[in-house]
């Protein structure tokens, strides 16, 4: 997917932009391009595939959410800024908190930030199971892209999504993983609203967007800790 391919598909997902987002997205483009070479920061680096899989894709989350009414949104180990900074480009309404673990990609996050003179967005470094707890019931949005598990992803996510709001994760082939995750959605208070699936431009890879609402106040042991969330998902609690 070239620029003007980008361009095309963008306004199909009615995309409001104007030539000074799509300047930084161009910026953006580059300083990944120049900083990979030190850091390592994706194994997706070439124009074409940089504007489908890390671009066009960040941004097919408008399929199930408005984000022009979304106040605050965390992106869950975020790695090179995707979808957060993408997102932040667009809709410079969001208050974006990033987080990730990795000294190397907090580094750039933090240069692409000043580079793009970015506002209203925050980095931190910290594991995600940890970071919760000081924000629980805190966002209307948390997202995640290719990250984990659904459920990992949902245990460390949800308690940190307020009442009424949504934990919204970008990923592959999901139907497996969500029958098998009814009762961890269940337990964390939360109910899967809809799911949205698709194929990418150009090369036709599968996706699928879940939506999960947060309706009730939980327990505030959750997320439990890594170890605990591996040796004993709450899809196989007896709970």
């Amino acid at each position: 997917m070239n620029k003007e391919e980008f361009i095309k598909e963008l306004k199909k997902l009615h995309i409001d932009f104007d030539d000074s987002m799509i300047e930084k997205l161009e910026q953006y483009k580059n300083l990944l391009q120049k900083e990979n070479k030190l850091y390592n920061l994706t194994a997706i680096i070439s124009d074409e595939q940089i504007y489908l899989k890390h671009f066009y894709d960040s941004l097919t989350i408008v399929k199930q959410i408005d984000l022009i009414n979304v106040n605050n949104i965390l992106d869950v180990g975020t790695g090179a800024g995707f979808p957060g900074i993408v997102l932040k480009i667009f809709f410079p309404n969001l208050k974006v908190y990033l987080l990730d673990s990795n000294n190397k990609k907090i580094h750039f996050l933090n240069l692409v930030i000043k580079e793009l003179n970015l506002k209203d967005i925050y980095v931190f470094k910290e594991r995600c199971e940890v970071f919760a707890h000081s924000y629980l019931n805190y966002f209307d949005l948390v997202t995640s892209r290719a990250v984990s598990s659904l459920d990992n992803l949902l245990e460390m996510c949800l308690p940190m999504v307020k009442i009424n709001g949504y934990f919204i994760p970008l990923k592959g082939e999901i139907d497996k993983e969500l029958e098998e995750n009814k009762k961890t959605v269940e337990i964390l208070g939360s109910k899967l609203e809809s799911v949205i699936k698709f194929s990418l431009p150009i090369e036709k890879s599968n996706r699928a967007i879940p939506k999960f609402k947060r309706i009730k106040l939980i327990s505030d042991k959750y997320p439990r800790t890594y170890d605990k969330i591996k040796k004993y998902p709450l899809k196989k609690s007896k709970i």
